[in-house]
């Protein structure tokens, strides 16, 4: 079968949450689990690395506003990292050329990686922070089952990050008004911000 199921859904999971995806791929190719995973994911250090970027996204990500920032950091980061995925995939199995695999893992990583900021920034509308906890639990664990369904079962995963995908987009034109009320909140913030800071200033 062709890896391309495999790269699509890895893409969608790097949009979420690069870190996981690099992790749980080395691992399993690292314990012998699956003949799927490129050497380069498996090497110590490639594992230590994303180990420890998971665990700084894994505080990160329930952290109210941090979240956002650390959204907007990964803009470049998460496409990249689908893309990479996707070519190294795609190079280790020879079933799809590995140029239209990074094209595919990229963007399909950028769009879930849209889906996530956006989200993230209409939650954080809401005063309380239980819900940034609550999402970012849900995503952990969403893209952690449905990489190790796509070791096993590629063309289903695929299909069910297919779904997820055009799901987050649909709900995110919904949430349009709720992420403007983040941006305005944002530029309030630093106004008020650079006001105080301004009136604190000595006379000159």
């Amino acid at each position: 079968m062709s890896v391309l199921p495999l790269v699509f859904t890895s893409g969608w999971a790097s949009g979420i949450n690069a870190y996981a995806v690099v992790l749980l791929l080395g691992l399993f190719g690292a314990t012998g689990l699956s003949d799927d995973v490129p050497e380069t994911l498996q090497r110590p250090e490639v594992l230590i690395v994303a180990g420890v970027l998971f665990l700084c996204e894994a505080v990160a990500d329930k952290i109210p506003y941090v979240d956002s920032v650390w959204d907007s950091v990964h803009t470049v980061i998460r496409p990249a990292a689908g893309a990479w995925v996707g070519a190294l995939l795609a190079g280790h199995s020879g079933s799809l050329p590995d140029v239209a695999a990074g094209l595919v893992g990229g963007s399909t990583a950028l769009a879930s990686h849209a889906v996530k900021a956006g989200t993230r920034m209409a939650i954080n509308t809401s005063p309380e922070p239980v819900s940034n906890i609550v999402v970012s639990l849900a995503e952990d664990l969403g893209v952690a089952g449905i990489v190790t369904f796509a070791m096993f079962h590629p063309l289903a995963a695929a299909i069910i990050a297919a779904v997820l995908l055009a799901t987050g987009l649909v709900v995110l034109v919904f949430l349009v008004s709720r992420i403007r009320r983040f941006w305005r909140r944002r530029a309030q913030r630093r106004e008020e911000r650079r006001l105080a800071a301004r009136a604190g200033r000595p006379p000159g």
